[in-house]
């Protein structure tokens, strides 16, 4: 087994962690014992780049148990757990190749480590790992049965790839399953958005005003929290209906030049490059805190900054201070990259333990489909959707109707009118 981690002797730590996010992952536990008796994906290699964290080691341990060889790298330099990579490969013996604040030429090194293994079945955060293959390892190609992408920016480059018919494989895109984007994007994005501005500044949020960047569905988990711990928050948007929606929603709506002379924080959410470019960092005001929960450190302008500032210093773990040539301070956390990520701990279990049901039972079903798949990007089946959403209500105690037969006869029929 191959692997590169920052220290091994961290284990110990690490299963701590993997064992405390196992008891939120009620489904994933399920599945991994279904997995475990059937084996459904005896001798498949399965190449992940994914956030290296507590909840993704139990995806990890999972798609072990269904038989598969794993190897996993991470998708961003910022969001590995150091202790959970140790882990994995100490405890469970799976190759690992990720540590926390790696340059990006290691970063890279390590996406063709876990492509050296001849991945058959891909699973990305963003799209590295697909894009490195259709650039740099076109050999690997033809071997490849599939892949699952799991956050909204990776489906868009994605979609982008099939469009001009040059995507390779066959994509399920986990991100568009309702079972992850109404929760993993909205509740999970929200509350550890939250977290790692909080754990990087120790600011207090009440009182501030909280410019949000995007009103997708990370967008609104955001403005959400925000709002709910007191801030004022201001929504930036390019598409209408969203911008109707956040005003009825109770958020003010302007345009970025507007909010700039008004905001205290900006949160990028958008999965766009540069969104918070120099129409926000030339108008900010002295002491703005810029931060990004978009996939890529593309949101944020940080050439603009570099261009125009006289400084920069790191003033807390997380935080650089950039000074600014007119003498404005701009706090940029997390180096602009995933601040739930790089200056917290990503979302929390119970809402990651839908989105890697639908990796686990993804991965099965490319592995059993592959033949009838066409090269193009396929959202997750419904009947898998709502078994997850099934099992996730039963973990949590909850039981709901069904439908009559009468009732049922109603919704088909066009005849029985008012």
């Amino acid at each position: 087994m191959d692997y590169d981690v920052k220290d091994t002797g961290l284990a110990k730590e690490g299963k701590n962690k993997i064992e405390w996010a196992e008891k939120d992952m009620s489904v994933l536990r399920g599945i991994k014992k279904d997995f475990a008796a059937r084996k459904p994906l005896k001798g498949v290699n399965i190449g992940a780049c994914l956030h290296v964290t507590s909840e993704t080691a139990n995806l990890m341990i999972t798609l072990k148990e269904g038989g598969a060889n794993v190897a996993l790298t991470a998708s961003n330099p910022l969001s590995t757990q150091d202790d959970v990579a140790a882990s994995l490969v100490i405890d469970h013996g799976i190759s690992v190749f990720a540590i926390k604040g790696e340059d990006n030429d290691t970063y890279y090194s390590h996406i063709d480590s876990i492509l050296d293994m001849g991945p058959r079945i891909t699973m990305d955060d963003g799209a590295d790992v697909i894009s490195r293959i259709h650039s740099k390892r076109k050999d690997l190609l033809e071997n490849v049965y599939g892949g699952t992408e799991e956050t909204t920016t990776g489906v868009i480059r994605l979609k982008s790839m099939e469009q001009n018919k040059v995507l390779q494989y066959p994509i399920i895109a986990v991100n568009d399953a309702k079972t992850k984007h109404f929760f993993d994007n909205r509740y999970g994005t929200g509350q550890s958005t939250m977290d790692g501005i909080m754990r990087a500044t120790n600011i207090l949020l009440s009182g501030k005003r909280f410019v949000v960047v995007g009103y997708g569905w990370c967008g609104r988990g955001v403005a959400m929290r925000a709002s709910g711990m007191g801030a004022s928050v201001i929504v930036l948007e390019v598409d209408p209906l969203k911008a109707i929606e956040a005003k009825l929603d109770g958020f003010d709506v302007m345009k970025n030049t507007q909010a700039a002379k008004v905001g205290d924080i900006f949160l990028s959410v958008t999965g766009n490059k540069n969104v918070i470019g120099p129409d926000i960092l030339a108008n900010c005001r002295d002491m703005s805190i810029v931060a990004n929960s978009g996939h890529f450190d593309a949101e944020i302008d940080l050439e603009y900054l570099k261009k125009n500032s006289k400084s920069k210093r790191e003033v807390r773990p997380f935080v650089e201070e950039y000074m600014m040539n007119d003498g404005r301070r701009i706090y940029v956390l997390a180096q602009g990259r995933l601040v739930n990520l790089g200056a917290a701990e990503g979302h929390p279990a119970s809402v990651m333990d839908m989105s890697f049901a639908n990796q686990s039972l993804s991965a099965e079903y490319i592995y059993q489909n592959s033949s009838k798949l066409e090269k193009k990007v396929y959202i997750v089946p419904e009947d898998i959707d709502q078994e997850i959403a099934r099992l996730k209500l039963k973990s949590m105690g909850v039981e709901i109707d069904k439908l009559t037969p009468e009732q049922e006869e109603y919704l088909r029929s066009w005849e029985m009118g008012t």
